[in-house]
């Protein structure tokens, strides 16, 4: 049966992109259905010329389409999950909480950023959020590629100055001022922007177009790990009259139940801090197939003197399948805490590592000792090669040598991250046409062609000689005792090294990523993964 529905939107560029993908999907998945978009004007859109967490009231992009609303000038609305305040009108139903889009926040910079960090300036980043506020400057001073050290001036070195400064409007306005004339008063040198608009705005044709142009820059997408977005943030609110049945029952069709259960987490979290977009607070719950929910939230707290308490993330953890109950005599060895294995240099990958970076598009750089001097001398200072690297420790080690990273898999195994890798406005090529750089033993667990070895981990030395891959290392080598019950393994190398001398009864742990499959593949029993080497000691401690 024929029927038309009015949606109530916001005018801007984004809130009408996202608008219009969910017409389009309802009348896909409602034939004989036809959506409106109805523009309304808000006070949040009005406000330009201060961040709204300093203006007086709340509801700032919804009470005037509330308002529509339960007037019954539209059907149903939609906004971003993050802008909907923590109490809503009893009149009101949310219908319908879609999929989620990727919920990271990302930093784009002007195109001269990298050689004023090589000079030393400081960079002046646009950001209203207090959230980001807090916790963006303290993660790019560690992740920016570091100046050269000058001998002769050891202050030439270190981390990169970087300050937030007030900035509001919409994204194509955002990204205009990293276009401005150097010098100029608008211009920034980045701007920090939710991933999912972005996307959002590159889905819908007309608005491609305008954001186009303004997106071939430097950029980073911030990890959960350590910046977790907002409540709600890349989720979106479907809301019609509750009394309306008919157009609830037509909306209900978009519901994806895990996404409304994590923004309810996220909201929940949020309230108890008293709500509201003053709050320094960022909290996102996300699933890892094959490991669980993640669910990662952090704040800061303004002290009586004026300085800034930023708390350390906190990480929630919810296994896919349970663990088993830590019971008897415990003799845990962690391999994180190891002392680091001899390795030498693989000539022939060294060699051809440099040669591929000349044609490649996309590096993933699986461990900072895998990248030889030489191609990060070709690396160093530049942008036209695509970084990402598995964890922050890579990432930070490879700026301290001044290298460009865009990303990271956030300990969790490039697989995680493959959904974001093939995102359009992006532009990255396919992961088969990656190049990776890792250590010999790790090879294999990557398609043929794309891993090159530059390393190799040394077996551990009996008596003066090498000893053979399956001989039994020494009982004093670093590596845990023979009656060791439960053991992390922090990479496939120390696996290989000491894991065929350990009972069949031994609990063994991992992260999620490559070192998983690769013991999954030696055929380990009694194997778990855990989301960092904290969550196996909590284990331990229960």
């Amino acid at each position: 049966m024929a029927r038309a529905l009015k949606l109530g939107t916001r005018r801007s560029a984004l809130a009408r992109a996202q608008s219009a993908a969910i017409a389009r999907e309802l009348e896909h998945l409602h034939p004989g259905l036809s959506v409106q978009l109805i523009g309304i004007d808000t006070r949040g859109d009005r406000i330009r010329d201060q961040p709204l967490s300093t203006v007086d009231g709340k509801e700032f992009f919804t009470a005037e389409i509330d308002a529509a609303l339960l007037r019954g000038d539209v059907d149903f609305t939609v906004h971003s999950y993050k802008d909907l305040s923590l109490q809503r009108a009893t009149a009101l139903l949310l219908a319908a909480v879609p999929r989620r889009a990727e919920p990271r926040d990302v930093v784009l910079f002007a195109p001269d950023v990298p050689a004023r960090l090589a000079g030393g300036h400081e960079l002046l980043i646009g950001s209203s959020s207090p959230r980001r506020a807090s916790f963006v400057p303290e993660f790019l001073r560690q992740v920016l590629p570091q100046r050269p050290r000058d001998d002769a001036d050891a202050s030439a070195a270190g981390e990169a100055r970087v300050r937030l400064v007030p900035l509001r409007g919409n994204v194509d306005s955002r990204l205009r001022r990293l276009h401005e004339p150097r010098g100029s008063a608008p211009q920034l040198d980045g701007v920090v922007l939710a991933f999912a608009g972005i996307a959002r705005l590159w889905a819908h044709e007309a608005s491609r177009a305008q954001i186009a142009p303004l997106l071939s820059l430097p950029h980073m997408v911030l990890p959960l790990s350590a910046c977790p977005s907002a409540p709600g943030q890349a989720a979106l609110a479907i809301e019609c009259r509750r009394e309306d049945v008919d157009t609830a029952a037509l909306l209900g069709a978009l519901d994806h139940p895990p996404t409304r259960a994590a923004a309810q987490v996220e909201r929940a979290l949020l309230a108890q801090r008293g709500g509201g977009c003053q709050q320094r607070f960022g909290a996102v719950q996300t699933h890892v197939e094959g490991l669980g929910t993640l669910l990662y939230w952090r704040e800061a707290h303004e002290r009586g003197d004026g300085e800034l308490q930023i708390d350390a993330v906190q990480l929630q953890w919810m296994p896919e399948t349970p663990l088993p109950a830590v019971t008897g005599r415990v003799n845990a060895w962690d391999g994180s805490r190891a002392e680091r294995g001899a390795i030498e240099s693989v000539d022939a990958g060294l060699a051809q590592a440099v040669l591929r970076l000349a044609d490649t598009a996309a590096l993933f750089i699986a461990h900072g000792r895998a990248l030889p001097a030489a191609a990060a001398d070709r690396l160093r200072g530049g942008i036209d090669t695509h970084v990402w690297v598995p964890g922050i420790p890579t990432w930070r080690s490879l700026a301290a040598r001044g290298i460009w990273v865009e990303g990271c898999a956030e300990g969790l195994g490039i697989a995680q991250i493959a959904t974001l890798l093939q995102e359009p406005w992006l532009r990255l090529p396919p992961l088969q046409q990656w190049t990776v750089l890792t250590h010999e033993q790790a090879v294999s667990g990557w398609p043929a062609g794309s891993a090159i070895a530059t390393y190799r981990h040394m077996q551990p030395r009996q008596g003066g000689f090498a000893a053979r891959p399956h001989e039994s290392a020494p009982p004093d080598d670093g590596g845990p005792p023979i009656d060791v019950t439960h053991v992390f393994w922090a990479s496939s190398a120390q696996f290989e090294r000491w894991g065929r001398r350990l009972g069949a009864t031994v609990q063994h742990g991992c992260g999620p990523g490559k070192t998983f499959e690769h013991l999954r593949r030696a055929g380990v029993h009694n194997l778990h993964p855990f989301p960092q080497v904290e969550q196996w000691r909590q284990w331990l401690r229960q």
